[in-house]
């Protein structure tokens, strides 16, 4: 199995409840307001008690409120083990790093980015433990 997979993905949206309406009715996904951090839960395929996909290959995500700030339209987030670590590194290789570390309560920990050719990208590491 290679390291690192694509694990979760963002959608950027002027509205994001009408996206999500567009969205559910292309695709038939389940997509779950949470108002306390103003976003929409992606459910693309089935998930276990921890709200991880049980599908092999299986990624869900969220839609977001666009901020002036966002330059992506969708955003993949890729898992490392060590967010500081891939931090570290993908600054030594020339990233900018656009949101550092950063949690989600008791799932753990994302960082945003651009590479060295100006693309966005995403970083997650699985903590329970954040907060």
């Amino acid at each position: 199995m290679r390291k690192n997979p694509i694990v979760h993905f963002e959608i950027s949206a002027d509205d994001p409840e009408a996206l999500s309406k567009f969205y559910t009715s292309l695709f038939d996904w389940t997509i779950e307001a949470m108002p306390e951090m103003d976003y929409h839960v992606v459910s693309t395929v089935e998930t276990d008690d921890r709200g991880m996909p049980t599908q092999a290959g299986g990624i869900n995500g969220g839609i977001s409120k666009r901020s002036a700030a966002d330059t992506y339209s969708w955003l993949n987030y890729v898992n490392v083990d060590s967010l500081d670590r891939a931090l570290d590194r993908a600054q030594t290789l020339g990233a900018k790093v656009k949101t550092g570390k950063s949690p989600v309560p008791g799932m753990g920990w994302f960082a945003v980015l651009t590479d060295p050719q100006g693309n966005v990208f995403g970083m997650w590491q699985t903590d329970p433990n954040a907060k």
